[in-house]
């Protein structure tokens, strides 16, 4: 097996719901990465790509007829070079990235590109078809921006509850707080304001052509516990999950140039981070967000290292109690290396793009600080988690 490394990784700023981003199609987005991430190697010549990886959660939309390839071609990559599109869910950014790995280390490419992509602003209705033509009653249309839709009647009724239903489970199941969830939300939105101010996300983030947005469009700076606390529940009258301490709904596409040794020579770069092992788990569906907990550990396992060899961890935060739960899980570990520049919650979640996007900021952020281990990780609808492993 050849060691796979990431040579390179960008990123769009993450645009809120109807906000910024939301008049780019998402095979735009994904080009636009693409494109930029090859102009930063000069030296790399396109055709040399061996295949492009590319996760998303929707597919239901103008992200249909697999995104990788439409969004390489409008890219401007050769016709030479393929492109497939993976759908783990939350978690497809991040399936892409293993799949790209998988693929280096056998030999059946040297240089790909891996990433993720999703509009959930222009997610679109769906109209399934009728059992007959013409039907005489209402038919219904649905929504494709997030969760369940034209449920399977098989499938029992525990595994449907809506992802806020799931964390509030969580919740219960951890006892975590109201105010434990808005403490960890509103520092994760001080998180990373203070990060972009420091330039954490400045070698990563590359601007949308005619789009005025330089940063992160969800980050509330000026968040505070009082305001957090007079938000709702969004999912329960009683409850303790509110829209202040969930991820909101985004715009946003990531990609990284993966390689090996003659790979890295192809394209003229030194790596970033060695891949190191990676895994994946499964849960019961209604307590998704745990997921990533046997991910991570097994991921560790595979990479012969232990919480403590650990210098930073990109967790991705659908909802501070499904981090929290996480964590509770996790005792050897130090919370204050996880998501030191903030998580999803501020930055935001376009689902099919996050899973690459806490890959790519863990590795630019462990060659800023000198090297180390790192652990990217992903919670999935559905009762998945990814994990991946990083040295810098």
């Amino acid at each position: 097996m050849s060691d796979v490394y990431i040579l390179d990784a960008v990123r769009t700023p993450i645009g809120r719901y109807n906000g910024a981003l939301g008049g780019i199609r998402p095979d735009d987005l994904a080009a636009h990465v693409i494109r930029s991430l090859v102009q930063r190697s000069p030296e790399l010549d396109p055709a040399r790509l061996d295949d492009v990886f590319f996760g998303n959660a929707n597919g239901a939309g103008e992200d249909n007829r697999d995104v990788a390839r439409m969004a390489s071609l409008l890219a401007g990559l050769p016709t030479s070079v393929p492109g497939v599109t993976l759908n783990r869910l939350c978690g497809s950014g991040m399936e892409a990235l293993i799949a790209a790995n998988r693929a280096v280390a056998v030999g059946d490419a040297t240089l790909a590109v891996a990433g993720g992509v999703e509009s959930m602003t222009r997610a679109p209705w769906v109209l399934p078809k009728p059992s007959k033509g013409f039907p005489a009653g209402s038919e219904t249309l649905h929504s494709t921006t997030l969760g369940w839709r034209m449920v399977n009647p098989a499938m029992p009724g525990d595994w449907t509850v809506s992802l806020g239903e799931c964390t509030e489970l969580l919740a219960e199941k951890y006892g975590i707080t109201r105010q434990a969830q808005d403490e960890y939300a509103l520092a994760s939105h001080q998180k990373a304001a203070a990060g972009w101010d420091a330039g954490a996300y400045a070698a990563e983030v590359v601007g949308y052509p005619g789009v005025d947005l330089s940063r992160d469009e969800s980050i509330r700076a000026d968040s505070s516990l009082a305001a957090l606390a007079k938000l709702a529940p969004a999912f329960r009258p009683d409850g303790t999950v509110t829209a202040g301490n969930s991820s909101p709904l985004n715009d946003g596409a990531a990609a990284l140039l993966i390689g090996d040794e003659a790979g890295a020579r192809a394209a003229g770069r030194q790596p970033l981070a060695r891949i190191v092992s990676r895994a994946v788990a499964a849960v019961e569906p209604q307590f998704f967000g745990i997921g990533p907990v046997e991910a991570a550990r097994t991921a560790l396992s595979r990479a012969g290292i232990g919480w403590g060899d650990l210098a930073m961890v990109e967790l991705n935060e659908a909802f501070a109690a499904q981090t929290l739960a996480c964590l509770a899980d996790w005792p050897q570990l130090d919370p204050a290396i996880v998501n030191i520049h903030g998580g999803a919650i501020a930055l935001g979640h376009p689902l099919g793009s996050s899973g690459a996007r806490v890959v790519s900021h863990l590795a630019h952020q462990l060659r800023a600080v000198g090297g180390g281990y790192g652990l990217a990780a992903i919670c999935i609808g559905v009762g998945q988690g990814l994990a991946v492993v990083l040295h810098a």
